[in-house]
């Protein structure tokens, strides 16, 4: 399939910049895959749509401050970098670099892979100061990868005094501190995701309470959220691109339900593409696996789903592979035509948008 398949007009005025307070006031496209069918609703009323026997799978990956802001030591140059994850912990192996801070800070020291400018033009060996208010956690860089990518060792892991929330790109405006509250879901439990899962975002402890009351299983697996979510699809034939591995941990008491839900063949709802992903990476032989591996798989149009029936998520960036996994379950024009819909009833789109419910 052609690159040129998955794109759409969208007014810049429809990427939603700010959260909505009221999450579950977010508004509710519902499509049937089957018929193409379209219902508008509001989040908030999830549950006029769901049936008591069904499965809803959260991923419940928090976000961590990866963003660092800061300036370079020997020139006070303003430097940024995205934590993309940490590959050593220091108390376990020294760096051949161990000199250059001192020895009672570096118990919870560590090297991590990290995201830069190219523009930046830094160097291995430069060591950086990230603040934030009164608080500095500096760092200096290891190795560049390659012009996009270094490893730098941090002092300490205190991220969280100095990081900041790492809004999508499209978010044309500075982290605040609402958004360390807006941009988590309320169900966010493990650290590690340098993007929300989106599709969560609209939940409430009411509307959980609600589904469950309803006799609607809830479920959780973790999925920690990588800036392969924002890799841009650029393969004219898009079965040549390839996406980001990402870490995922499924317990034993999830992988039951899960499993239970599979042999009785009751409905499986996921919420996010993240769920769809390490759902079907996990699935092997009809079962689902627990433990910790990583998904790699990439989902578009042609795609055998195997566990869901039916997936919760946010609207997608034009050409990207998110739209592309939904067209997978829902067929690329009934999608297009959805979004098309979407656009003129001038719905909110991207992270801080509004959802879709494909079932």
């Amino acid at each position: 399939m052609k690159l040129a398949e998955f794109d759409f007009e969208l007014p810049l005025e429809l990427i939603a910049q700010a959260p909505l307070h009221d999450r579950g006031g977010a508004r509710l496209l519902v499509l049937d895959k089957a018929e193409g069918n379209i219902i508008h609703s509001k989040f908030s009323d999830l549950g006029d749509f769901l049936r008591p026997d069904d499965l809803l799978v959260l991923n419940n990956t928090k976000v961590f401050t990866a963003r660092l802001l800061g300036q370079r030591e020997n020139d006070r140059k303003n430097f940024e970098c995205l934590l993309i994850n940490k590959i050593l912990n220091l108390s376990l192996q020294r760096s051949s670099s161990k000199n250059w801070i001192p020895d009672q800070v570096r118990d919870d020291a560590g090297v991590w892979n990290a995201l830069i400018n190219p523009a930046s033009k830094i160097n291995v060996d430069d060591v950086i100061a990230f603040q934030k208010d009164n608080n500095t956690l500096k760092g200096k860089i290891l190795k560049k990868v390659d012009s996009f990518q270094v490893q730098i060792e941090l002092e300490n892991d205190n991220i969280e005094s100095v990081g900041h929330i790492p809004l999508p790109p499209y978010i044309k405006r500075p982290d605040n501190e609402e958004d360390k509250l807006y941009y988590q879901t309320i169900y966010a439990k493990t650290a590690g995701s340098v993007a929300a899962p989106t599709a969560g975002l609209h939940f409430t402890a009411k509307l959980l309470s609600e589904l469950q009351n309803k006799g609607v299983e809830i479920a959780e697996i973790t999925l920690h959220v990588g800036y392969g979510t924002f890799k841009p699809v650029r393969c004219e034939n898009i079965e040549n691109h390839t996406v980001d591995r990402e870490t995922y941990i499924i317990s034993p008491k999830a992988a039951k339900s899960i499993n239970n839900a599979i042999l009785k063949r009751r409905r499986i709802i996921a919420v996010g593409t993240t769920t769809v992903r390490c759902l079907e990476s996990a699935c092997q032989s009809g079962q689902i696996q627990p433990g910790e591996n990583q998904a790699n798989i990439f989902i578009y149009p042609g795609f055998k789903f195997t566990v869901i029936s039916g997936m919760i998520t946010n609207f997608h960036l034009p050409k990207s592979s998110l739209l592309m996994l939904v067209s997978a379950l829902a067929g690329r024009d009934k999608i297009l035509d959805a979004y098309s819909q979407a656009v003129k009833e001038k719905y909110r789109f991207y992270s801080y948008g509004d959802a879709m419910l494909i079932l």
